[in-house]
């Protein structure tokens, strides 16, 4: 409940509780704040279970805490039927990238040595050559453009 209040900053609440109440109130005071948050979570408890037992059996293992959707997305993505996490094993981008990497360097090296040799192999060059134009012909021309 409070574990974004640093040690400085219960201090200081000490202190100003103690100045503001009084040091012979405030042990009535703490007992009163106590004992309204325990009435304030029976009554939430109460609503919750009342508005389980309206739903019916179907809604038995209902949380309010999927109504927020981090908790909601992050229920379904853990779901098992679904198959998630095989497919999120299953998936190594360091994998991909090696394999990927190591067909680049491959491609380079099997390019240079087949275009000294003069015949492809029956594989598909991808790279792109530039095409020497014709001293007639015009470069394109695009009306949009200018």
């Amino acid at each position: 409940m409070f574990n974004d209040i640093g040690p400085l900053e219960l201090v200081t609440l000490i202190v100003l509780a103690v100045l503001v109440f009084g040091p012979d109130k405030l042990p009535k005071v703490i007992q009163d704040m106590t004992r309204t948050i325990r009435k304030i979570r029976e009554f939430s408890e109460s609503a919750k279970n009342d508005i389980r037992e309206e739903l019916g059996p179907e809604f038995k293992d209902f949380e309010f805490e999927d109504l927020n959707p981090k908790t909601f997305i992050r229920k379904q993505l853990d779901n098992e039927d679904l198959g998630l996490k095989e497919i999120r094993n299953g998936f190594d981008l360091k994998k991909e990238m090696a394999e990927v990497t190591d067909a680049v360097h491959s491609r380079d090296s099997d390019t240079s040595s087949s275009s000294s040799s003069g015949s492809s192999g029956g594989r598909v060059d991808m790279t792109k050559k530039p095409e020497t134009p014709d001293r007639d012909d015009r470069p394109p021309f695009d009306a949009d453009a200018t």
